[in-house]
């Protein structure tokens, strides 16, 4: 017990004096922050349109009112330029400076500050009109929600199938060695294409896809990893011991094989992110209008030369999640398994 908490110990101080694995590891923490605290940190949410705000650049400010014409209907939003209270009215002026009376029955709140908002849009509006910042932050929770999700599901099925060929050997190894060929011959990301699209887009679909597809790298390591470690001189005293092999595997084997997994787990997080961002942008993944980044990049493709920060803010946060993944696991497999590093 003591052993194993020195031991984590020492990976823990290793990680943090590495360079390479603490930008990792910073980045990282950012982009979970990000995707944990979106409702508080983002200054609006992700769905609010406000159309007469369409395409405007990172830092601009606009000023809106929201209101609802009748209980039932969803709340509206109008860009405005000035307002003032003319007894149970607020006239407004709006962008084409027209004027405009609405009943303070109708506004969405009883304080101003419930109604009138002054809104800085750092990242500057899409199509839409949206916030690209809100937008960015709750992006971030698809992204990671799918990445580890998928590669959990990828990491479970190739522990499992691994484990048993590497471990019993025989007629079942190889069907399920076999299985690994066949799936490592399609392309993945066409194999993902038409799994996705023979159903409904949706993410649930996109999370069990990548699953499922992904898992014959993870199986074939463990098979490896079992393979060899079976063949050491304790796990044959555990034999003449007489213990079962499904205890030998589970007590004895298992433990000395996630090392190298739990890196490929972490650099798997990285390419489930790119998956789901590619099937988002194909229109196979997220719909609109949820914020995925994947579909951040295709609404904005449209736009690429009057708008360009569209498609680049996301594409910059898809590509500082993967390096800040891969990081982690390239100074993990160097922290875990010595003999690996450069």
């Amino acid at each position: 017990m003591v052993d194993s908490h020195m031991r984590r110990r020492t990976v823990f101080s290793k990680l943090i004096r590495d360079k390479s694995s603490l930008l990792g590891i910073t980045i990282i923490a950012i982009i979970v922050f990000a995707g944990i605290f979106a409702p508080v940190i983002a200054p609006m949410s992700p769905y609010t349109q406000v159309l007469e705000f369409r395409n405007q650049k990172p830092g601009f400010t606009g000023e809106i009112i929201l209101f609802r014409l009748k209980p039932e209907l969803p709340i509206q939003t109008v860009a405005v330029t000035s307002i003032s209270k003319k007894g149970e009215t607020i006239q407004y002026q709006d962008q084409l400076n027209r004027v405009f009376e609405i009943e303070k029955n109708k506004l969405e709140g009883v304080k101003e500050k419930d109604w009138h908002k002054k809104y800085r849009y750092w990242l500057g509006t899409d199509n839409f009109g949206r916030d690209v910042l809100s937008r960015l932050l709750y992006g971030a929770r698809i992204s990671l929600l799918v990445g580890i999700s998928a590669s959990t599901l990828s990491l479970l099925i190739g522990i499992i199938l691994g484990a048993v060929s590497g471990y019993y050997g025989g007629v079942l190894e190889t069907l399920i060695m076999r299985l690994t060929d066949i799936m490592f011959g399609f392309p993945t990301l066409l194999f993902l294409i038409g799994i996705t699209a023979a159903f409904e887009p949706t993410l649930t679909v996109v999370f069990f896809a990548i699953g499922f597809v992904s898992w014959p790298g993870m199986a074939r390591l463990m098979r490896g990893q079992v393979a060899s470690i079976k063949e050491r001189e304790f796990i044959k005293v555990c034999e003449v011991l007489g213990l079962s092999k499904p205890r030998i595997l589970l007590k004895h084997i298992l433990p000395n094989c996630f090392a190298p997994m739990i890196v490929t787990y972490t650099l798997g997080i990285a390419g489930a992110i790119m998956v789901e961002a590619s099937l988002s942008f194909l229109g196979l993944g997220a719909q609109p209008p949820t914020p995925s980044w994947g579909i951040m990049i295709n609404a904005g493709k449209d736009f690429i030369r009057t708008s360009p920060w569209l498609s680049i803010i996301p594409g910059i946060a898809i590509a500082s999640t993967v390096i800040g993944f891969n990081l982690m696991g390239d100074s993990l497999r160097d922290v875990l398994d010595p003999s690996m590093k450069k």
